[in-house]
């Protein structure tokens, strides 16, 4: 099995991760901030955020958009800045917002925890959450800022890509232990509901596509980020040094493999110490998509 090279350490929780601009761009929860990391290793505060910062992505005018977990919003930060409410969507999430993939016109599609997973941690054994939890609301902000449901009940819809075509939606449902498919319609809404991968035992976290068509695949529960096609074979397999949680192609040709480790997503845990790293490995195939 291959193994991850570790790049930058030091981080508290790295999500989100984006190659934008010829660096990659992530969120570090715990620090409440904003950061990009360089191929060399060097890591970057670019902006902090009121609370926890998680899904990023950019508009066609270069607009980045930042979730805002506890707040439920979406913020926007622009040429000059400044962070401003772009979306509320506190009257569609259940609890924490978290992933996020926007589109070619600058629609987002957000997901969201749907009960309280921390408490959930401390006081039930996983298998029970696994077996007995809330669903959540897939959420659309379209470029405008208005908000609508894209899919109800989903089981943590978390990490999605955008297909090349701009025609499909693929969603990480982490306690589906699957990656569900929707068609993407003119307006953006979604349809044709479908398994696109059924993963086994392996609960997807964040994700990313590749050119040829397969997902990478970071699995919070193990130290690993996997590549799976759709139907659900895993064609590759590559080792980090703690558990990933979100994974992202880029660099130069866009065949750096950029997983996203922690010692663990408690807050007390993660919150109290810098496990955080950022550890690369050299893909088979390009990005592709969205992100």
């Amino acid at each position: 099995m291959a193994k991850t090279t570790v790049l930058a350490e030091g981080i508290y929780f790295g999500e989100g991760p984006r190659w934008h601009g010829g660096t990659l761009w992530f969120s570090d929860f715990y620090e409440t901030a904003v950061k990009t990391c360089t191929v060399e290793g060097k890591v970057t505060i670019e902006f902090t955020t009121p609370v926890r910062p998680s899904g990023l992505g950019w508009t066609p005018d270069g607009t980045l958009l930042v979730v805002q977990m506890q707040d439920r919003k979406v913020m926007r930060r622009g040429a000059d800045g400044a962070l401003v409410d772009h979306a509320d969507l506190s009257h569609l999430a259940a609890w924490y917002c978290n992933d996020m993939v926007v589109d070619a016109v600058g629609r987002a599609y957000v997901g969201n925890f749907g009960f309280n997973l921390e408490e959930a941690f401390h006081t039930r054994p996983i298998e029970d959450i696994i077996a007995n939890h809330p669903t959540a609301n897939l959420m659309i902000v379209d470029p405008d800022g208005s908000t609508r449901i894209g899919a109800p009940d989903m089981h943590f819809p978390n990490g999605s890509v955008i297909t090349p075509d701009g025609k499909t939606l693929i969603v990480g449902e982490t306690f589906g232990f699957a990656l569900t498919a929707f068609d993407i319609a003119a307006d953006g809404s979604l349809s044709n509901r479908r398994v696109w991968a059924p993963l086994g035992n392996r609960p997807p976290d964040g994700i990313c596509l590749d050119a040829d068509g397969q997902i990478w695949v970071a699995n919070p529960l193990a130290h690993e980020v996997f590549r799976v096609r759709e139907g659900g074979e895993v064609t590759e397999v590559v080792e980090t040094s703690q558990p990933c949680f979100a994974c992202m192609l880029g660099g130069d040709d866009g065949r750096t493999l950029f997983a996203l480790t922690a010692a663990s997503s408690e807050e007390t845990i993660a919150g109290g110490s810098r496990t955080g790293r950022i550890e690369t490995h050299r893909a088979a195939a390009p990005r592709a998509g969205r992100p």
